[in-house]
C-alpha cells in the first residue's frame, strides 16, 4: 500500500500527527498552568487582607494573588520623552541595527547589536480603586526581579544612520553598514492596575508587603486585574486546543485521501482484469 503512495503523502499525514500531539502537550500545560492560578486566592489591598493576615500564622499568607492601583510611595519617575507621563518603574533601551552582507546569498541582512538597556525603580504600593487618601496599601518589593511583562510601552522611535561617502565606502568594504539606532522607553505608569502574586507580610504598625516567596514559587507581577490575566490565559489554552484540533484533522484527511486512492486504484486494476 505505501510503495504505490507518494512519499509527500506519508511526510504530511506524519508531520500533522507529531504538530497534534505536540499542540495537545502544550494545551494540557497551558490548562494546568491556568488551574493552579485559580487557586492562588486573591486579595485587595483593604481591611479584610489585614484582617487575614492578623489571623494567619507568622502573618503571613505564602502565595496569594493581590490587585491594586499603582501609587508612588514619593516622587514618581517622570518620562524622558513624554510630557506629564509618570510611572515608579522605566526600562530605556537603545539599540544599533546594522546592514551586514552575506557573500553566499548575496544579499544584505539585518543584525541588531550595542543594545544598551537602563532600568529605574522608585518604592511603591498598590492601593484600592478610588484611594485619594490610601489608609490601606500593600508595598511592592523589587519589582525589578519579579517575572511578567508589566511594563507599558510609552514611547517608540527609530532614527537612521547617516554617514559621509568616505564612511559609506568603508562600511561597504568591510561588509557592512549602519542601518538605524532605535529607542525605547517603558514604564509601569502610576495608577495603572497591577495584580501581584507572591507572599505577602504584615508587618509592624499595620504595614504589608507583596515579595518574592520563600518557598521558591514565581514571584510574578501582570498588568491589568486579575480576571483579564485569567482570561488571556484562557484564550491562549484555547488556541493550543484548536491547533490540535485542526492539525489531527488535517493529518486524518491526508490518511484518508490516501486510503481512497489507494483503493480506487485496486478496484479500477480489479474492474479491467
Amino acid at each position: 500500500m505505501g510503495d504505490s503512495v507518494h512519499p509527500l503523502g506519508w511526510i504530511g499525514v506524519g508531520s500533522s500527527f507529531v504538530l497534534s500531539g505536540l499542540f495537545y502537550r502544550l494545551y494540557q500545560e497551558k490548562k494546568k498552568e491556568l488551574e493552579k492560578m485559580k487557586e492562588v486566592p486573591l486579595f485587595k489591598p483593604d481591611q479584610h487582607l489585614v484582617r487575614v493576615l492578623n489571623e494567619s500564622p507568622l502573618k503571613r499568607l505564602q502565595y496569594v494573588a493581590v490587585e491594586g492601583l499603582v501609587q508612588a510611595d514619593g516622587e514618581p519617575l517622570a518620562s524622558r520623552f513624554v510630557p506629564r507621563c509618570f510611572g515608579v518603574v522605566q526600562r530605556i533601551t537603545v539599540e544599533e541595527r546594522w546592514k551586514c552582507w552575506n557573500a553566499t546569498t548575496r544579499s544584505w541582512s539585518s543584525r541588531t547589536t550595542n543594545r544598551t538597556e537602563s532600568s529605574n525603580a522608585v518604592p511603591f504600593s498598590l492601593v484600592g480603586p478610588g484611594a485619594f487618601v490610601a489608609d490601606v496599601s500593600v508595598k511592592v518589593l523589587t519589582p525589578l526581579e519579579a517575572a511578567g511583562c508589566y511594563l507599558e510601552r510609552v514611547h517608540l522611535k527609530s532614527r537612521h544612520a547617516h554617514e559621509g561617502l568616505v564612511s559609506a565606502a568603508l562600511h561597504g568594504i568591510a561588509g557592512e553598514r549602519p542601518e538605524a539606532t532605535a529607542e525605547s522607553e517603558e514604564l509601569l505608569r502610576v495608577g495603572s492596575t497591577l495584580t501581584g502574586f507572591g507572599e505577602v507580610v504584615l508587618e509592624g504598625g499595620g504595614a504589608m508587603r507583596l515579595q518574592a516567596p520563600r518557598d521558591g514559587r514565581r514571584y510574578v507581577l501582570v498588568p491589568g486585574d486579575h480576571g483579564s490575566f485569567l482570561d488571556r490565559h484562557q484564550r491562549s489554552a484555547s488556541m493550543w486546543k484548536m491547533l490540535t484540533a485542526a492539525a489531527g484533522v488535517t493529518g486524518s484527511s491526508i490518511l484518508a485521501g490516501i486510503v481512497y486512492g489507494v483503493v480506487a486504484k485496486r478496484d479500477g486494476k480489479s474492474k479491467s482484469a
